[in-house]
């Protein structure tokens, strides 16, 4: 295991195995629905010769489970569980023309843990900001019909937050509508095997660094 994962689940027990601080009812979940809009580049070579061109991944749109643990009224820890799948295309390769190519599918589980601060005050709406660690793996990889086969690494990066929630019916705990915008940023290095198209092995540097929009709904225990 790599020092960044060690980070990243070290991080995790840490901020969900303390107790010291937290409320009688410290814990939250919600089920939300997430827009995925990448932001994505990425840099096309073959044995270290740019090949220019660029990569296209499309937007996503799943469900998604989170669960936040609160140390305080106004310190938390989030994690956000679930799986997010891509078309994706390289745009303009030059070695084909300056043609698309399909490179298939695959899908993301992105889980973020990120450190809240939530703005109590006395009306029924709670703004939040968070920063925090995400850790994306890759996995179902279909090559698309050009590709012999397509490999992504696992990417270790970081998030920033800002979100709000509405209490729905007055109490301490109890229902809550909630909107949720974060920036991940998720970088991965892909090998794509051309042998039968082109007889060479394309490398990509991706940046997809998605926004996540979420809509959804929670319970404070």
């Amino acid at each position: 295991m790599s020092k960044s994962k060690y980070v990243f689940f070290a991080l995790a027990a840490a901020m969900m195995g303390t107790t010291a601080l937290a409320q009688e009812n410290p814990w939250q979940v919600r089920g939300r629905v997430l827009g995925v809009y990448p932001s994505e580049s990425g840099d096309l070579s073959v044995a270290g010769a740019p090949l220019g061109g660029n990569v296209d991944i499309d937007a996503g749109y799943v469900p998604e489970l989170d669960i936040t643990y609160f140390f305080s009224d106004k310190i938390a820890a989030e994690l956000i569980l679930g799986v997010t799948p891509h078309d994706v295309t390289a745009t303009n390769v030059a070695a084909v023309n300056g043609a698309n190519v399909d490179l298939g599918d695959v899908t993301l589980l992105p889980p973020t843990l990120t450190l809240q601060y939530h703005f109590k005050n006395d009306s029924k709406f709670t703004p939040y900001i968070g920063a925090g660690l995400n850790y994306t793996l890759f996995f179902d990889e279909n090559a698309g019909p050009v590709a012999d086969d397509i490999d992504y690494d696992a990417s270790f990066g970081g998030a920033l937050q800002a979100g709000l929630d509405v209490d729905l019916d007055g109490e301490p705990g109890g229902w809550l509508f909630n909107v949720d915008v974060k920036k991940i940023w998720i970088n991965t290095d892909v090998t794509v095997d051309f042998t039968t198209a082109l007889g060479a092995t394309v490398k990509a540097d991706v940046d997809i660094n998605p926004t996540v929009v979420g809509v959804g709904f929670g319970y404070k225990f």
